[in-house]
């Protein structure tokens, strides 16, 4: 898997993210907003699986939307997530995968930061050398 580093940026925080290739760029990116979201990411159980298929014109478009969706469900679902496997076409624009996890428990999970929504402000995506690297602003 890649990395990830957080940044701050005003009242808000960013997400600098690194991997061999898209699916592992957006892998990682959702580790690392649920690293955001929980502290303790790893001790969130895998109890259920879902679906989860996107679409959109870009790249950087389905960048947002992924972490979007991830926000959305976790929201209005009160889940967290710890595995994401995705596979993104060779277009870009396409995702397919499935996300695991389970219900917060506030007895085991410690919570972090409320994220509302992943941004297109200072958004980038671009491949340099031998990786992908993405910048994505979180609003907290």
């Amino acid at each position: 898997m890649g990395r990830v580093e957080t940044y701050d940026h005003t009242a808000d925080l960013g997400l600098r993210v690194f991997a061999r290739d898209l699916n592992d760029l957006f892998q990682t990116a959702a580790a690392g907003l649920f690293d955001v979201i929980v502290v303790n990411r790893q001790d969130v159980r895998i109890v259920e699986t879902e679906p989860v298929r996107l679409e959109a014109d870009s790249t950087e478009d389905l960048l947002i939307n992924w972490l979007n969706e991830l926000i959305f469900r976790s929201e209005t679902q009160h889940r967290l997530y710890s595995q994401f496997d995705v596979a993104i076409d060779e277009s870009g624009c396409v995702l397919d995968g499935t996300i695991a996890g389970e219900p917060i428990d506030r007895q085991r999970h410690i919570l972090d930061h409320e994220v509302k929504a992943a941004t297109r402000h200072g958004l980038s995506l671009k491949r340099e050398n031998d990786q992908w690297v993405a910048e994505v602003i979180l609003d907290i």
